[in-house]
């Protein structure tokens, strides 16, 4: 006679249940590490299609296989067009490090590298991330000021000769790379605001805990307009090479390592305007705004004009 055990067919039915969760786990991650491995390779197939054209816009090399938009494409190109011996990078404002400038280049040529985000949630993605034991990474927390952004460089052994800072913390960016004197980049990336326009050069004023999400005009109330910049990168050495076609990003090289065929342009010739939305409601759902509306809001709050700092 069969008897049933009630206790003993529940923990089997268990094991069961939790092999089977485990071996699909496990088939999602191969599934993610083969898709991640395509994406990289269609990176490279990209990027050296685009090393065999010959033109002096930099918007023609954009491809994107980590970065936001176009930035890696234009990024490969200024690396293989521009001299450059210390293969190291420093990023910050890269969240998880999923979508980044420098991903790319740490992945496809191998450059080394440090990170900071000033969620420890992020870093520790990252510290889980395959490549945080393949490549050369060093992911640090930290909130970024203008008052402790040299001081956490040197802690984290980045002074000297790099070949590329890119900055991205939607707030202080401006006064954040007006204060590094510890490193002194080949390449700048930094975002500028695309809705101060192409003429005005200003930027937010500086607030050490400045939060885009948390000012009471919107979103798009931070950062710097290119024109402000561009005033900058030329105090500090730079040409300003052009800008991603999106919108975000403005490329900046050393002028010491800028080759004749990597044209210096105006604000107003590298200027690209965003056609992007970053306004939502309280349950996630984007808010087409008025462009001009934004731009007339934002130009009558408190900002500094750069020429005043002479």
């Amino acid at each position: 006679m069969f008897l049933f055990h009630p206790i003993k067919s529940t923990r089997a039915i268990l094991k069961s249940l939790d092999d089977r969760l485990f071996r699909l786990q496990f088939q999602v991650e191969k599934n993610e590490r083969r898709l991640y491995y395509v994406q990289e390779a269609l990176g490279r197939i990209e990027s050296r299609q685009l090393s065999n054209i010959e033109s002096d816009n930099l918007n023609d090399y954009e491809f994107r296989v980590f970065s936001q938009w176009g930035e890696d494409g234009i990024i490969q190109h200024l690396v293989r067009s521009i001299e450059i011996p210390a293969k190291y990078f420093v990023e910050f404002g890269v969240q998880d490090y999923r979508e980044s400038n420098t991903r790319f280049l740490l992945v496809n040529n191998n450059w080394s590298g440090l990170v900071m985000d000033g969620s420890a949630e992020n870093i520790e993605r990252i510290t889980k991330d395959t490549i945080y034991w393949a490549y050369d990474i060093k992911p640090v927390q930290a909130f970024v000021t203008r008052d402790n952004i040299n001081e956490l460089l040197r802690e984290n052994g980045s002074t000297g000769e790099i070949g590329l800072l890119s900055i991205d913390i939607d707030g202080n960016d401006f006064w954040v790379w007006q204060a590094i004197d510890v490193i002194n980049p080949v390449i700048v990336v930094i975002e500028y605001n695309h809705r101060f326009g192409q003429q005005a050069a200003v930027t937010i004023p500086y607030k050490e805990k400045f939060d885009r999400n948390k000012t009471g005009h919107g979103r798009f109330y931070f950062g710097a307009s290119l024109q402000a910049l561009c005033w900058l990168a030329k105090r500090k050495g730079y040409a300003f090479v052009g800008c991603g076609s999106n919108g975000v990003n403005a490329f900046f090289v050393r002028r010491d390592k800028r080759p004749q065929h990597i044209r210096e342009l105006s604000p107003e010739e590298g200027y690209f305007e965003g056609k992007f939305s970053e306004t939502f409601d309280e349950n996630g759902n984007c808010i087409k705004g008025d462009r001009d509306k934004e731009k007339d809001i934002l130009m009558k709050l408190d900002l500094v004009d750069v020429y005043a700092l002479e």
